[in-house]
């Protein structure tokens, strides 16, 4: 999912920071493991919880999920600052939206090459995938961070570890881990259809699933 902020690293981080002092909806992180058992090397995967808080920001409505899908993203994000940390204060800030049915942006995890944070819980509906479509009704979101200073190999491997214990947690098959683009998207506001987005673009070969693809798939169900 692309978010952009077209301001430069400084000031993205600035904004989001002088927001968050004023901003009732800021949490604070807490560090936690997440639970299910670890596959074999990744028993350093740890989750900081960063939950936007019920009825504020990104949460105004209580939408509650089973989850049975895991959606893939990359944020398109390369802003230095623009790392797993900073988009989790910018959804306690509150990550603005049009078009679809909260007004904002949300996904449940946010990963990159050394922190995991987690923005909802995942047995709420996020608006990450395809406004009221299954996607966003059914499926845990997952944003991969692509700042400029970020490992990529790194970012990907977590973001397998981190999909493979949701599997197991929640009893989700393999072949319900998708990517963004598997999902149509349906707009809120005006049912327009925008199709299918290409996104994760750090996973797609040419816009479309291809070897980058089967390679997480692999890691996944290592």
């Amino acid at each position: 999912m692309r978010i952009k902020c077209g301001l430069e690293d400084l000031g993205f981080l600035a904004i989001v920071l002088v927001g968050l002092l004023f901003s009732s909806c800021a949490a604070h992180p807490r560090r936690v493991a997440i639970s299910g058992p670890a596959p074999a090397g990744a028993a350093e995967l740890k989750i900081t919880q960063s939950i936007i808080p019920p009825g504020k920001c990104g949460r105004p409505l209580h939408r509650p999920m089973r989850p049975t899908f895991i959606t893939i993203h990359s944020t398109d994000n390369t802003s230095r600052s623009a790392d797993a940390l900073h988009h989790a204060l910018a959804m306690n800030k509150g990550l603005r939206a049009r078009h679809n049915r909260t007004g904002f942006l949300t996904w449940h995890f946010t990963v990159d090459d050394h922190s995991i944070y987690q923005s909802l819980p995942t047995n709420e509906t996020g608006e990450h995938a395809d406004y009221e479509g299954e996607g966003n009704r059914s499926s845990i979101g997952i944003e991969m961070c692509v700042n400029r200073g970020n490992n990529l190999d790194i970012t990907i491997d977590r973001t397998a570890q981190l999909t493979a214990r949701l599997m197991r947690q929640y009893g989700i098959p393999l072949n319900h881990v998708v990517p963004h683009m598997h999902w149509r998207m349906i707009r809120y506001s005006d049912g327009r259809d925008l199709g299918f987005k290409k996104c994760p673009r750090i996973l797609l070969d040419g816009g479309r699933l291809g070897p980058k693809w089967s390679a997480f798939m692999a890691k996944v169900s290592f």
